[in-house]
């Protein structure tokens, strides 16, 4: 590795979580191989694209808002803690996933947008489900 620069970057596209990095306006500018591998974009087809292209048509409204809230202010709600959501996936199937959120700033404070990591739990959540589902009596 010649720099720091380098090595930020492959950190990114290696990282074992999806990352994904928007700028103020909700477009996605970085799209690294997990996030491709989770959601079923490759970096060619999310990057440039809004958020809504993972983000389920019924949480897009809370999203949002809470989007620009967390613009707003400087800080966020969850401060770094995971919170359990849905995502898209390109085949239109829904998945669970973890997400942790952290806005990105400028040398001078200001926010340029939001990263998020995330890592699908949809098998995890859907074994809690079903072993909480009483048996069908017939």
């Amino acid at each position: 590795m010649s720099n720091q620069s380098e090595l930020d970057a492959k950190i990114v596209e290696d990282v074992a979580d999806a990352l994904i990095y928007s700028d103020r306006s909700g477009t996605i500018m970085r799209w690294n191989r997990a996030a491709a591998a989770l959601f079923g974009f490759s970096a060619a087809e999310a990057l440039g694209q809004n958020l809504d292209l993972i983000i389920p048509e019924h949480l897009r409204a809370a999203h949002w808002k809470g989007f620009e809230a967390a613009l707003a202010s400087g800080s966020m709600k969850l401060a770094g803690r995971p919170t359990l959501t849905r995502a898209l996936h390109k085949s239109g199937r829904k998945l669970y996933i973890e997400m942790t959120f952290a806005l990105v700033r400028d040398s001078g404070g200001n926010v340029l947008g939001s990263v998020a990591m995330a890592r699908d739990v949809t098998d995890r959540v859907e074994r809690e489900r079903a072993a909480k589902t009483p048996p069908q009596t017939s």
